[in-house]
């Protein structure tokens, strides 16, 4: 699984209000959430973002309340991955069971820059930074991991599960 886009970069401990505000919680709507995702740390995020691009964070991106809509709105923005120096645990498993990539890499975390032009392949966990000509290792995606991915999320997993009987 492989993607492409442009970094856009933020610091650490970003919380989930930060993420989506708890003042858009009145929907579930990815598209609905997707327009005010961010809009507390960059108010033209959503704008501004485009379909693959990449987040990219410092320590404990996701952290605060433990709200699926986070990775909802991030998913729901067109946003391909987000790459951080580390996750909250309840963030880190809501991304998957959303259906939305995540990896953890401290080195990429701190050297990639807004704007930088980036490809991520989950399978080997690789970040390749094309405007610095840089390349990080983080821990690849694991197999269970990739197939939740690739359905969609849990539900939609699940759901595929049930039909192949």
């Amino acid at each position: 699984m492989k993607m492409r886009g442009r970094a856009w970069k933020f610091g650490d401990d970003v919380d989930t209000d930060a993420i989506i505000p708890a003042r858009y919680l009145i929907s579930t709507d990815p598209q609905f959430l997707a327009a005010h995702c961010m809009e507390d740390a960059d108010a033209d995020f959503s704008k501004k973002v485009k379909e693959g691009d990449i987040i990219v964070a410092g320590k404990n991106f996701g952290c605060g309340s433990s709200r699926e809509h986070a990775p909802i709105a991030i998913k729901g923005a067109g946003v391909g991955c987000v790459i951080a120096h580390s996750f909250a645990r309840i963030f880190y498993r809501n991304a998957f069971n959303m259906g939305l990539p995540i990896l953890e890499c401290p080195e990429a975390a701190a050297a990639l820059e807004t704007g930088d032009e980036v490809e991520v392949d989950l399978d080997k966990g690789l970040i390749v930074n094309h405007s610095r000509q840089a390349t990080y290792h983080a821990q690849p995606v694991p197999p269970f991991m990739q197939r939740l991915l690739e359905a969609g999320g849990l539900m939609a997993y699940v759901r595929e599960q049930m039909i192949q009987g």
